[in-house]
């Protein structure tokens, strides 16, 4: 995702030493090999955007993993970036308020799960959005009152398969249509209105009229 905010409500602050230590595990490599889990970034321009962003971050907030400079073996000159982690991250840190576009994780906390909507709705982007839970009301209450377009519910990256539409919103879409799924579809149809009349045996409904049609 674009942002990759983490938001920790109440005790599972916690979380955060066993996510770094999973991360540091995660392989970097070239996006053609099967088993690398973190490819390179797509230029140098990006590369040094995203550098700026993790600089700014680790200055204005906790940089617990730090994933800039990272060396890959035989591509010397490739736009990598490590697993990064920013840790007390909140609205209004530059790290925060700019999509990173890259692979760096940015922490959040809050006290309770209303706090933790109302901070992601607040959000000027809007493209996905996703909960951890294993209580359905908690779900029910999220799915309904989220400001975001995708939604996951128990998945980490809620983007929809093919026949749904992509359905990002706010800052986070651009234009008027939607460009897959059932929108695409609309988009690619050519609409055909008919309207017709058919002779009738009363020459009373031919007699002149200003009246607007009404139905009867």
């Amino acid at each position: 995702m674009a942002i990759s905010v983490v938001v920790l409500v109440g005790e599972t602050k916690n979380w955060v030493p066993e996510i770094v230590e999973k991360s540091k595990k995660l392989k970097v490599g070239a996006g053609t090999d099967t088993t690398v889990d973190i490819a390179p970034m797509n230029s140098k321009d990006a590369l040094r955007r995203a550098e700026g962003l993790i600089e700014s971050g680790a200055k204005q907030a906790n940089l617990v993993l730090d994933g800039r400079g990272i060396k890959v073996k035989d591509f010397p000159k490739g736009n990598f970036i490590g697993p990064t982690i920013i840790d007390n991250v909140a609205p209004g840190m530059e790290c925060y308020d700019e999509e990173i576009f890259a692979p760096v994780m940015l922490i959040s906390y809050v006290d309770t799960f209303q706090d933790a909507i109302d901070l992601v709705n607040s959000n000027r982007y809007g493209n996905g959005t996703a909960i951890f839970t294993r209580s359905g009301s908690a779900a029910r209450k999220f799915q309904r009152e989220i400001d975001a377009g995708q939604v996951g519910i128990n998945l980490p990256i809620p983007v929809p398969l093919p026949m749904f539409s992509f359905t990002g919103n706010k800052d986070s879409f651009l234009g008027q249509n939607n460009f897959y799924g059932k929108a695409g579809v609309h988009f690619f149809t050519q609409w055909k209105t008919i309207t017709s009349r058919w002779r009738e045996e009363s020459d009373s409904v031919y007699s002149v009229s200003t009246a607007m049609p009404t139905m009867k």
